[in-house]
């Protein structure tokens, strides 16, 4: 196995640009190989068979749909509210626009995840700790509503993500603005923050 951490970013990074351009079914060591304009081989001499890739794409794409931490730092700078609530959902939106592959990438892991059992139970693992994460940075940072509050932006935003970054147009009647705004008064009524 290979050990340059730099080079194997860029196969990972490659990797995600082909399960989001071309599918589960193109990902292939030569595909990766091919992405990252690099000989090929190179991708076989650095991942042990395709699960060992896939795991690192799992892993990878969380890093890079994460919010960048000083970023974040200073938004909490902002009172707890529902407008910060807004606001992060804004921003969790635009990280997901700024790289659609991570996103589309993780699609096509899921669904090849409804066929493969052991890919299933590691996305489930995945998902799971990004949902309790996700509750225990809302409760942690004070914000407006409860573990079920979080639980129901995550599905409602998860939705509204498919939607704008696989068909925009389906959205395009329902500004953004206004549509993040209704769902978070109706999640979390303005005497609750």
């Amino acid at each position: 196995m290979r050990q340059n951490p730099e080079r194997r970013a860029v196969l990972v990074d490659a990797a995600i640009e082909v399960l989001a351009r071309q599918g589960s079914r193109g990902l292939t060591f030569r595909a990766v190989d091919t992405e990252a304009a690099v000989p090929n081989g190179t991708a076989s001499n650095y991942f042990t068979n395709r699960d060992d890739l896939i795991r690192q794409v799992a892993r990878r794409t969380r890093e890079r749909l994460s919010p960048d931490a000083t970023a974040l730092a200073g938004t909490l700078q902002e009172p707890p509210s529902r407008d910060l609530v807004i606001r992060l959902l804004h921003d969790l939106v635009r990280r997901m626009r700024d790289d659609r592959s991570s996103y589309l990438a993780m699609m096509e892991l899921r669904l090849e995840g409804t066929r493969r059992p052991e890919l299933r139970a590691m996305l489930s693992e995945v998902f799971s700790s990004n949902i309790h994460e996700g509750i225990r940075f809302h409760l942690g940072a004070g914000l407006p509503g409860d573990r079920t509050t979080v639980l129901l932006l995550y599905l409602a935003m998860s939705g509204l993500i498919v939607d704008d970054l696989t068909v925009p147009d389906v959205l395009a009647p329902f500004p953004l603005d206004e549509l993040i705004g209704d769902l978070v008064d109706r999640t979390l009524p303005p005497a609750s923050g």
